[in-house]
């Protein structure tokens, strides 16, 4: 009941007041129980004005990642509608594993406030501090083959870029596959892990880690990473953020498994792709060369231009991308 009040109190935000009778009838609850979750929400951090004779009207929600205000404000049909929030974990990504082995259905979704163990690409741990962050995990069960699976990243950074890109303004970019970053230094990781036979998915977890809120990081860090608040000085609500990239994804994930392919997001995630027509190295094991980037074809690989005005396709599984002298 919790959440479905603090639902109407969001919709009725811009508009004014919702009055103790709606909510009573709406719920076909009692206006004792109606008083007794206000009074809670209010503990928790809530800033709501209350009337005589005109209701109730939320004036200000704190910035926290709890089951009633990430459930709230989704308006997805079924990614995120299974939902666990954690105070802390030590990583999303187990937790989403655990609960795939386990049987829970697509887009489950775990999200938590810190992670003591986060899981960052090639085995690098995610610096996850309590209190600013994103950290979610999502549980994706596509009838595809197991070839495409990698396929998701790049569905998951198109879907968030383009969301910060319309709804907040920030000329973000993305670095293939697994990475977004605003002026040149990252604010999204994204680390997708699966589960699987030769032409079979059991499931795929998604893990995104989005740096919000935070004011430094370690010394280590600092010319790599960045937030979206060192940024713009701009702090943001957090289960706002994760819920407009949640709403928008479910969209693009279902084109996605439906068609198979990336065709329908590809000259768009281009247009964003940071290294597009610039030199970059390709790290593999067997060792790296030099090219130059042109874009995503609709699987997903990276089109790199050789010396000799070759095109080789570069899968994202066997590679880690980097500029000519750094990160970008």
């Amino acid at each position: 009941m919790q959440e479905k009040i603090l639902e109407m109190l969001k919709q009725e935000k811009e508009n004014g007041y919702v009055s103790g009778q709606e909510l009573c009838e709406r719920l076909g609850v009692s206006r004792t129980a109606v008083w007794k979750v206000i009074r809670q929400l209010k503990e928790a951090g809530y800033v709501i004005d209350s009337v005589p004779n005109r209701g109730y009207r939320l004036c200000e929600s704190p910035d926290v990642l709890s089951h009633a205000e990430v459930a709230a404000l989704l308006r997805t049909s079924w990614l995120g509608q299974k939902l666990y929030c954690l105070e802390e974990t030590d990583s999303t990504n187990i937790q989403a594993k655990r609960l795939a082995e386990e049987g829970a259905p697509e887009g489950t979704l775990v999200i938590a406030d810190m992670q003591s163990a986060g899981k960052g690409s090639r085995g690098r741990c995610w610096e996850s501090p309590k209190g600013t962050g994103i950290f979610m995990s999502a549980v994706f069960r596509p009838k595809l083959l197991p070839v495409k699976a990698s396929m998701i990243t790049l569905v998951a950074a198109y879907s968030i870029a383009s969301e910060l890109r319309k709804t907040y303004g920030l000329d973000v970019k993305i670095k293939w596959p697994n990475d977004i970053v605003l002026n040149r230094k990252k604010i999204v990781g994204i680390l997708t892990e699966m589960s699987s036979e030769m032409d079979f998915i059991h499931y795929i977890v998604t893990g995104i880690g989005i740096n919000v809120n935070m004011e430094k990081f370690p010394e280590e860090l600092a010319d790599k990473a960045t937030s979206l608040y060192m940024e713009s000085g701009t702090r943001f609500q957090r289960a706002k953020l994760a819920a407009s990239f949640l709403n928008r994804m479910e969209k693009d994930y279902e084109q996605f498994a439906a068609q198979g392919s990336l065709a329908f997001l590809k000259d768009a995630y281009n247009e964003m792709l940071i290294n597009r027509g610039e030199t970059v190295r390709i790290l593999q094991y067997q060792g790296e060369w030099c090219g130059i980037a042109r874009g995503i074809n609709e699987n997903g690989e990276l089109l790199v231009e050789k010396p000799d005005g070759t095109i080789r396709e570069v899968f994202s599984g066997e590679v880690s991308v980097r500029g000519l002298y750094s990160y970008v």
